[in-house]
């Protein structure tokens, strides 16, 4: 594992936003067609309700996230800034259908489904997940899904049902390290709680790659970073991805420090050296930036076996 060592990790740096996560606002006749095609469906992506920075880049690229199971979250973790209360059982049957009419309208070849936290459901909401992925398989069947999940309150049973509707990927963010775990998330969250999940994953359905997620500039040293790297490695987690917290509201966590682009690179070495699959590191990055790296990356590799054997 490399050595270097930055001095910054875990000390405050807040002169400012720092130029490099100043997002470039999106623009091309590409993105504004497909917004007004969603907008006259009533179709509404993730990527635009949470006013992503990385749109443009992944919209041209095909890739896009949608959010089902509502708009409340049952939960109220401390860096998110999604609406918290209680849907009572509140489901649109019709989302299975809307998500592959999404894919339709803007040609997706890759796409996200991620959710709210529904502890209101007796199944947390995973056979509502499995069947949007199973609608996007016959209707599409070219386009891979991934899926950015709850835990399910790690109950194997409703697991076993998202497993095997047959995402693409199973990404659960794991969000911050061991230490600030209960300052960061809902109580009903856990960090041993996301580790045990994706490891349930990984060891029952070793052909589908799981990922997650950190966010970094919340007080974590960069011990902690390294342990959590472990312990996910550990889990059989596949592909793992860095990006800066950055403060919804002042109603929110503060960002206790803004990391530099070269400690983003660090923390990518320390993961590829570790052992993950895929690493994506930086400043503007979030869970579902360039998911579909992932698939190309896989390409790569079996394009360079192919060219072995010849």
């Amino acid at each position: 594992m490399t050595t270097t060592q930055f001095t910054k990790y875990g000390k405050k740096n807040l002169s400012g936003k720092p130029r490099h996560l100043k997002a470039k606002i999106p623009k091309g006749d590409n993105y504004l067609e497909i917004k007004k095609s969603l907008k006259s469906k009533n179709l509404f992506t993730v990527c635009e309700e949470a006013k992503c920075p990385n749109l443009g880049e992944c919209w041209d690229r095909k890739t896009a996230t949608m959010m089902i199971l509502g708009d409340t979250c049952t939960r109220a973790c401390k860096f998110c800034h999604v609406k918290t209360g209680n849907p009572k059982g509140l489901l649109d049957l019709d989302e299975p259908k809307k998500a592959s009419e999404m894919v339709d309208v803007m040609g997706l070849k890759y796409l996200v489904v991620t959710s709210v936290d529904r502890d209101d459901l007796d199944d947390y909401g995973a056979g509502h997940f499995a069947n949007v992925v199973k609608q996007i398989a016959v209707d599409h069947p070219e386009v891979k899904v991934e899926v950015l999940i709850p835990d399910f309150s790690v109950v194997e049973e409703h697991m076993h049902t998202l497993a095997q509707s047959k995402p693409f990927v199973i990404a659960q963010n794991l969000e911050t390290v061991k230490r600030l775990t209960h300052q960061v998330r809902d109580r009903r969250a856990g960090y041993d709680k996301t580790i045990n999940a994706l490891k349930f994953y990984a060891e029952n359905y070793p052909d589908i790659a799981t990922k997650t997620s950190l966010m970094v500039g919340l007080g974590e040293t960069k011990e902690e970073l390294i342990e959590a790297m472990i312990d996910l490695k550990n889990a059989g987690v596949k592909i793992i991805t860095f990006g800066q917290y950055l403060r919804p509201t002042l109603a929110h966590l503060e960002v206790q420090r803004y990391y530099e682009i070269e400690e983003f690179d660090h923390l990518k070495k320390i993961a590829q050296d570790i052992g993950f699959d895929f690493v994506a590191s930086g400043p503007m990055v979030r869970s579902s930036y360039k998911a579909a790296d992932y698939l190309d990356y896989l390409n790569s590799k079996l394009d360079k076996k192919i060219e072995w054997i010849k």
